[in-house]
């Protein structure tokens, strides 16, 4: 039976991490948390478990992947983020594969995310199979924001049942605090590969994203929470696209 190394990277995630390495003991033959000098109880609520804790100055999101990964100890990596749980499904289709000595190199499996604790279950949120369990010399992480695995060649993934709960956003303050955050982060990558900006696509991006998530897909069907998701991603769009208009005009 192949071993699993669960990888976890923090910054100050004390309302997360328990939940988070709770679900993940049943399957986890070593657990690695890779945290960004928190200052909150993080660290405190780690060692409550069975887990490998390194401090380690934030990289940037890939980066810090990367550095965790290569700390593992086994062939296999099952990679999680602090604010997202294992279901008792994926729990167990993820067990049937270990038993079974990981017959495939990589598996994907669907990310459930809640808004204020409801799900989404629309707004283009849904059916986001991503690839978290997979033989570690085979991928890295790359992307300064949204990262991905991008592996060395081309090879088949296995999809698992159930699904691993992403309790993204608590309050809309925190997804405008991140939504800022990224807006920021987008509009510099796009500055640093030369891209502009216009004042036809601050006032029109915005209104398709709002569009294309509450009509195309269906966001308006998960009613008050929907409608937040949608208006918050379309005001994303406009401040990503004014922050890159004026560091060209800037420039």
């Amino acid at each position: 039976m192949e071993k699993l190394s669960v990888v976890i990277i923090t910054g100050n995630e004390e309302r997360n991490i328990e939940r988070c390495l709770a679900s993940v003991q049943s399957v986890a033959d070593e657990v690695i948390v890779v945290d960004s000098l928190s200052t909150d109880r993080t660290e405190e609520i780690c060692k409550k478990f069975n887990v490998n804790f390194v401090s380690q100055k934030w990289l940037g999101y890939s980066e810090q992947k990367n550095y965790a990964n290569s700390l593992t100890n086994n062939n296999f990596i099952l990679s999680i983020d602090a604010d997202e749980v294992l279901s008792e499904d994926l729990i167990q289709s993820i067990l049937k594969e270990k038993n079974a000595g990981f017959p495939a190199k990589a598996y994907d499996f669907n990310r459930l995310t809640y808004f204020c604790g409801k799900p989404v279950n629309h707004c283009g949120w849904n059916h986001d199979y991503r690839v978290r369990l997979w033989q570690k010399d085979l991928a890295k992480w790359k992307g300064e924001i949204h990262e991905l695995l991008s592996f060395e060649t081309q090879i088949p993934v296995v999809r698992l049942s159930g699904n691993m709960h992403h309790y993204s956003f608590h309050s809309i303050e925190q997804h405008i605090e991140q939504v800022n955050k990224f807006s920021t982060l987008s509009a510099q990558a796009k500055f640093n590969k030369g891209k502009k900006s216009s004042i036809l696509a601050i006032l029109f991006q915005p209104l398709w994203r709002f569009v294309r998530m509450y009509f195309f897909q269906l966001g308006f069907l998960d009613g008050f929470t929907g409608l937040i998701v949608c208006a918050d991603s379309a005001y994303a769009v406009f401040l990503k696209y004014s922050k890159l208009y004026l560091l060209n005009k800037q420039r």
